[in-house]
């Protein structure tokens, strides 16, 4: 008999602990790959908690239990999670590893997964709970997994070739380039882990991981160019080994912790933030010597060669058109009342879905009305789909994976839009324009080579600080050539992030996103998202060096109802008036009937 409720999934667990002798254990949302988004069968705080967050994670003692998560969260847990099992803890005011500190007793062993938590997590959590009497062990096979009984199956889907017109460049290139680079660091071998550098090495995708095109696998890079592709066996196509070569040997994913165990008296590099503690214990326990250094395809798939930057300029003109056919569906729809957050989101997938080249969505869609619209990563289900209510502001965030034949793209655009009768209030058009003039501010802004993303953010909150409000999210982040949707290392915004992509200098060739905000809880949200390309500019009489700035590549019309003219100055009206004649020069080809004067209609002059 399957158990049906978190209670009683709560109750099993401490069941396993105490048989283990343990008296709590961590569980986060995380795989054997560090990803940020994982397979149903990695889904174990889920399954847990009934937390439906892509951020989080919970600790679980014989007494009590606890679920951390950011700001983003704060309503979504109170919803999905029973106060009366889990404590609702913010992160980062606390964390799994202080809580169980402060609640740990002496002599007591916490256990942890370590093939889903980083060394460095280990470590820190480690000394935490020694300085109070506790420890922390690895376990042996994961206690959720064993209490849980109808585990979905890991995924099979076989794993497809990502041809060289698309990716621009030969995996045997790539290869070359990590090789040359393990010569120059002095080390014999590269641990590949995360899902994207191995299917960007090696020009692989594939289905394991809903929206992001990738297979469950790791990759053994080594300094003559040669590599080892660990993976399921029914994964495996021929197709697939023909194209992979002699120079790739295709290995059984169970052969990965004793192929590391093999590489005794190697020099071993291990990315400290996608490379699990177990792999590190698994070199170290073989006699190889794990040095911390970050993956060296990540850099490298951050800046998109000419090839794959024309595969996301066409994918996004596809996408425009998409956009804009379901924009004027729902102007159209809206008003009535008869349209909720879901049959919404089904309409933009359909519109999409028009588009042969469509592989999938690049993420679930934020679909969200009123004041769900305020809640900036909202993720509509049927328990909390609302009906758009007329006369409110509506703000949809989606995106798509696309092939065409001889380019790929992914992408992801934000739209906020007025949903008739009526006019917005004042207050929602002057933060509307205060959002925009930041959008405009990051779009035309021009930096010397060196500048990271960090130093940009300001330019797009400027506007909103004036006002005495401000945005509690990043103002940018990478984006991967059909594969994930946030991509590092480079992004904009306050805080460092993942491997310190803030302090990451942006480079000609990195895609990033461009999304100020603003958020009025319980009330209406405003995000204006498009996808821009770093490209090198030239200006007159600039002192040495190289300049960048943006290309913009994300084509939608902006919506023109939410904006007070009069807030903005004569270059952003300019600004906004050339993005839209742009925008109508490449979709009017694409549209027809009422969807193209919808979009004449929506690119006229401001």
């Amino acid at each position: 008999m399957l158990m049906q409720t978190h209670e009683a999934r709560l109750s099993a667990l401490r069941e396993e602990l105490k048989s283990r002798g343990l008296a709590g254990f961590v569980i986060p949302i995380s795989d054997e790959h560090m990803s940020e988004y994982v397979g149903e069968d990695s889904q174990r705080l889920a399954w847990l908690t009934g937390f439906g967050g892509s951020a989080g994670s919970a600790a679980v003692m014989t007494h009590q239990a606890a679920i951390f998560i950011d700001g983003r969260y704060t309503v979504q847990v109170r919803d999905q999670v029973d106060e009366k099992l889990f404590d609702y803890q913010s992160v980062p005011a606390t964390s799994p590893a202080k809580w169980l500190a402060e609640n740990v007793q002496e002599g007591d062993r916490i256990g942890y997964d370590a093939w889903l938590h980083s060394r460095g997590w280990a470590e820190a959590t480690a000394k935490l709970l020694a300085d109070k009497g506790g420890q922390l062990v690895a376990v042996d096979g994961n206690p959720v997994d064993a209490v849980w009984q109808d585990r979905p199956q890991p995924s099979a889907a076989v794993a497809m070739v990502h041809t060289d017109t698309l990716s621009g460049r030969s995996s045997a290139e790539k290869r070359g380039d990590v090789a040359e680079w393990l010569k120059q660091e002095k080390l014999d071998t590269a641990v590949i882990s995360a899902l994207d550098s191995v299917a960007w090495l090696l020009n692989i995708r594939g289905a394991d991981i809903a929206h992001t095109p990738v297979a469950l696998s790791y990759v053994v890079a080594h300094a003559d160019g040669t590599a080892e592709l660990f993976i399921a066996p029914e994964k495996v196509t021929p197709e697939l080994q023909q194209h992979l070569g002699n120079a790739v040997t295709v290995r059984d994913r169970t052969e990965f912790a004793p192929a590391l165990h093999g590489l005794s008296g190697k020099r071993v590099a291990v990315d400290p933030e996608y490379g699990v503690a177990a792999i590190t214990k698994a070199l170290e326990d073989g006699g190889a010597t794990a040095i911390a250094k970050r993956d060296p395809t990540i850099l490298a798939r951050a800046v998109k060669n000419p090839v794959e930057a024309q595969g996301h300029r066409d994918a996004q003109a596809r996408d425009g058109a998409a956009v804009s056919r379901f924009l004027c569906w729902l102007e159209t729809e809206g008003p009535t009342g008869q349209v909720d957050e879901l049959a919404a989101a089904a309409k933009l997938q359909a519109c999409r879905a028009e588009d042969p080249g469509l592989k999938d969505l690049s993420f679930d869609t934020i679909s969200a009305a009123a004041g769900h619209a305020a809640l900036p990563h909202y993720k509509v289900d049927e328990d909390t789909n609302i009906p758009i209510p007329p006369g409110s502001i509506y703000l949809v965030d989606s995106g798509g994976q696309y092939t065409l034949g001889d380019g790929a793209g992914t992408t992801d655009i934000t739209r906020t839009v007025w949903i008739g009768p009526g006019e917005p209030t004042a207050e929602m058009k002057d933060r509307f324009t205060r959002v925009l003039k930041g959008h405009i501010a990051i779009a035309t802004v021009t930096f010397p080579e060196g500048t990271n993303g960090g130093q940009l953010d300001s330019l797009a909150r400027h506007s909103l600080w004036l006002a005495g409000t401000d945005y509690a999210h990043g103002t940018g982040h990478g984006v991967g050539s059909f594969l994930s949707v946030h991509e590092g290392p480079q992004r904009i915004a306050k805080t460092a992030g993942a491997q310190g992509g803030t302090l990451e200098p942006l480079q000609a060739g990195m895609i990033l996103s461009n999304e100020p905000g603003y958020y009025k809880a319980g009330e209406f949200g405003i995000r204006i998202e498009n996808l821009v390309l770093t490209e090198e500019r030239e200006i007159p009489g600039a002192d040495e060096g190289t300049w960048l700035g943006f290309e913009n590549l994300t084509w939608v019309p902006i919506d023109r109802t939410l904006i007070e003219p009069a807030l903005l100055t004569a270059d952003e009206r300019a600004w906004l008036d050339q993005y839209h004649a742009d925008t109508r020069a490449l979709l009017a080809p694409q549209l027809e009937g009422a969807a193209l004067e919808w979009l004449e209609r929506h690119t006229r002059l401001l």
